[in-house]
């Protein structure tokens, strides 16, 4: 459903979802599952007509990084996951990752 939203050149009906991907989706269906990812503030929507436009509430990097905070977000131990997340990084992902927390860190200080 995130794929056929942000395929599209703008912001599209759920009728236009539910073509877009397929399958034996009722409309119904694809309504209640846009409606939960709008509450997950994954998708927006805006009024349009008598219905609702949708549009992805960001890009794909930004959905990936809402995916790892949930995940993240649903562990006790914190600090094991980040732990052994940043263990399987390359050589390079992990140099990222520290220019990466150094701006953050930068930014915050401002």
């Amino acid at each position: 459903m995130l794929a056929a939203l942000h395929a599209a050149r703008g912001p599209v009906s759920a009728a236009w979802v539910q073509e877009r991907i397929g399958g034996d989706l009722a409309y119904t269906t694809v309504m209640t599952i846009l409606t939960r990812l709008l509450a997950k503030d994954v998708v927006a929507r805006e009024r349009a007509g008598r219905s609702f436009a949708w549009t992805p509430a960001s890009d794909e990097a930004g959905l990936a990084a809402f995916r790892m905070r949930k995940v993240l977000d649903g562990e006790s131990d914190r600090e094991a996951v980040l732990a052994s997340f940043v263990t399987t990084l390359t050589p390079d992902d992990e140099q990222l990752l520290r220019e990466l927390l150094g701006r953050a860190g930068a930014e915050s200080d401002d």
